[in-house]
């Protein structure tokens, strides 16, 4: 069974940069769609990016030009480049992967928090 575990998460200053990992173990050959949400304190989980299983990407109107969603050739790690960060960018970030039987998997979380 899939398993994701999220890094990269922490502090920086607006107009920063960091870049968040989400490592699968298991089979990621299963995977076709991997995905970043956010959950703000006090607001709904959303979603930030999209990765398709031809590499296809969707981003929230938010984060777009800004953040960036990519995957290793293996499949076994994607990344969430974000850029330009902003304070409404804080949250806790999770990573999400669904396989082919349509079975979703979460991350723990990390959180991340800008600060102005």
């Amino acid at each position: 069974q899939v398993q994701l575990v999220e890094s990269g998460g922490g502090l920086v200053q607006a107009g920063g940069s960091l870049r968040l990992s989400c490592a699968v173990s298991g089979q990621p050959v299963s995977i076709i769609n991997r995905a970043w949400y956010r959950q703000a304190p006090g607001k709904q989980r959303e979603l930030v990016a999209r990765l398709g299983r031809d590499r296809s990407a969707d981003y929230a109107d938010s984060v777009k030009g800004r953040f960036n969603i990519s995957r290793n050739k293996v499949g076994n790690i994607f990344y969430l480049q974000m850029d330009s960060l902003k304070p409404d960018d804080t949250a806790v970030y999770y990573c999400k992967a669904d396989d082919y039987t349509g079975l979703s998997v979460w991350g723990q979380g990390t959180q991340v928090t800008v600060s102005s």
